[in-house]
Order: C-alpha cells, then structure tokens, then sequence
C-alpha cells in the first residue's frame, strides 16, 4: 500500500475519534437527525423529580382529615343564677349575677349588706387613724367599693358566654368538618387564627375575674390582719394594767397574775 493512502487513513481515523470525543450525541438506528443526548436526559430526569417532590408536597398540603370526631370537646354552659328575694334583701342580683348590669350590681350589693348609720358615722369621726372602729371602716368601705365590681364581672362573664356560644360552635364544626370545603391549608390556618382569638378573649375574661378575686382575697385579708392585730393590743393593753395598777386579792400577799380581762 502506498505510503500517502497509509497517512490519508490514519487521517481520517484520527478525525472521526476527534468529533465522538468532542460531543456526548450521537445518531439513533443509522438516522443522523436523530440524535440521543445523555446530558440532557439526565437533566431532564432531575427536573421531572423535583416537579413530582414539588406535586407531593402541594397534595399533602391539600389533604385533609376526613375522620376528626375524636378531638371533638364538650363545652361546659353556665346556667343563669337565679338567687331569691322574699323581702327585697336581694334586689338586682339575680340581674347582677346574670347580664352586664354595673347599676344592678351596686343596688344588690347594697340591700344585701349593713349599713354604717348616720350616728355610728358622728362616732367615728372622733377616732384617730389607726384605731380599731377606723379599721373597720376601711374594710367596710373597701369591700363596698369591690364587691359590685365583682358581681359584673360574673355577670359580664355569663352574659359573654352565651353570646360567644354561637361563634364557639360554629369553629367547632369547622374544625371536625372532614370535607374539602374547609381543609385547605389557607383554610386550615384561618381556623387556627380563629381557634387563638378564641382563645385570648377567654383568657382576657378570666383575667378579669382573677383580678376580682385577687381584690376580694386583699378585703379578705385586712380582715384577719386587723383582728389579729386587735388581739395584739388587748394583751399588750392588759399587761400593762397588771403591772400599773394593784391587783391583790383581799387578805392575800400574792398577786394573781392569770386571769383573763
């Protein structure tokens, strides 16, 4: 064989190994227009993935609870409180107990409590600050001042309850409806928010009547702190007595040192 054909083919070997070299493509079943990619195969797989993770995800959002029975909660109702008056000594509390009647709550509060008469009244003024009589004065008038207040708020209380309990019901049963009108994830999410406010006006309702027993156990409180000091004051008032004045029996040398005032 010539030398020249020799070079002219190993030429055209060389060229043919250059050009599969350069590109991953290449003809299908001897068509040269039909042209097989392994790139972009694999990255046409990878895109199909990420679309079917991304469809997953999308229908696990939307998929919703069809059995939701079991969370259900029963709701405890207050019933109105219905106190009796056989001499008008409870007037307005029935209505205190049960609505937002602030006007009601005072009227009962005072036809059912003692009154400081007008002469105890002239007594008092002639005591000094810190006495026993004063004391109890504050304590009565402390305890006028809070006790009202305490009577709305139950009745604010009661009366919001049953308003509520519409709304209180209805976000239940959304919450165990198990078909798709309520199970979206937007839909979902507004009964949460719905669910929270719920949940902060109870928590502000029962701020309230914690306020108030914290303000009935402060009334409470002065009470026994007065007598306690009272007994204090009788038994210092006592010794002193003992020790001021004789206290001798007749006949007798001793001095009897136990007897009660």
């Amino acid at each position: 064989m010539p030398i020249q054909t020799k070079k002219h083919r190993r030429w055209l070997i060389a060229t043919t190994t250059l050009l599969l070299a350069a590109t991953p493509a290449f003809a299908l079943f001897g068509i040269g227009d039909v042209v097989f990619d392994p790139t972009s195969y694999a990255s046409l797989v990878q895109q199909l993935t990420t679309i079917q993770m991304e469809y997953n995800t999308i229908k696990n959002n939307v998929t919703h609870f069809s059995m939701k029975e079991h969370w259900q909660a029963t709701l405890t109702a207050l019933k109105n409180t219905n106190v009796k008056n056989l001499s008008g000594e409870t007037n307005g509390m029935t209505t205190a107990l049960n609505t937002n009647a602030p006007t009601a709550s005072s009227t009962a509060w005072t036809a059912a409590t003692v009154p400081v008469r007008t002469s105890t009244t002239s007594y008092l003024q002639t005591q000094t600050l810190g006495s026993a009589q004063l004391s109890q004065l504050a304590m009565i008038e402390a305890s006028d001042a809070i006790s009202p207040d305490c009577l709305t708020a139950v009745g604010q209380y009661r009366a919001a309850r049953m308003q509520n309990a519409t709304a209180i019901s209805t976000l239940a049963a959304d919450e165990l409806d198990g078909s798709d009108a309520s199970n979206s994830e937007v839909q979902q999410l507004n009964l949460l928010n719905a669910a929270e406010a719920q949940k902060m006006a109870e928590m502000q309702s029962q701020g309230t009547l914690q306020a108030c027993l914290a303000a009935q156990m402060a009334v409470g409180n002065m009470e026994r702190r007065n007598a306690a000091a009272i007994d204090l004051n009788t038994a210092g008032f006592v010794q002193q007595q003992r020790t001021t004045n004789n206290v001798n029996a007749v006949n007798e040398s001793n001095t009897w040192q136990t007897y009660l005032p």
